[in-house]
């Protein structure tokens, strides 16, 4: 099954953390790297007295389900130093599940699509620049979401400024 990792960070030094996400992803079981983004900085979601994020997602080719791949992905962010301070607060890294093929899953801890798909640039770019074609479920084409989703501060870093 194909699948979206939308990856970030804002502590600990965040391109290294989000890096080094990408290689522990590629080494999940029953899992192979297809794409990463480059990395984006943004600014905060959540709170504003916190540091600007770095962000990307990953393409992986993957056998695993949906709440496996989930259950690894909350142990990477755990091998990170994960901790939940607040909500939307600042994190030495942050995992989450964008797509899994075509399926569509609300359980109570797994929304796939992810719910922010649709409005959040630091997803939606980056996700954008690995599947250009992209069609999300219940959402639409990636181009017409892309064409309502402004940038709000996101930028797009070169390999040198990394």
């Amino acid at each position: 099954m194909k699948v979206y990792i939308g990856l970030g960070s804002n502590l600990a030094n965040p391109e290294t953390q989000v890096l080094s996400a990408q290689q522990d992803l590629a080494k999940l079981p029953l899992t192979q790297d297809i794409a990463m983004s480059s990395l984006y900085k943004s600014p905060p979601m959540g709170p504003k007295d916190q540091p600007d994020y770095i962000n990307a997602v990953v393409a992986l080719e993957t056998s695993l389900s949906p709440n496996d791949l989930l259950s690894q992905l909350q142990g990477i962010e755990q091998q990170h130093g994960r901790v939940r301070q607040r909500h939307w607060g600042e994190r030495t890294l942050d995992l989450d599940i964008l797509l899994y093929g075509d399926e569509q899953i609300n359980e109570p801890h797994l929304h796939v699509p992810h719910k922010g798909i649709a409005e959040r640039a630091f997803v939606l770019y980056p996700l954008a620049e690995i599947a250009p074609n992209l069609l999300i479920p219940k959402f639409g084409h990636i181009t017409e979401l892309l064409a309502s989703c402004p940038k709000d501060g996101l930028e797009r870093l070169e390999k040198n400024e990394i």
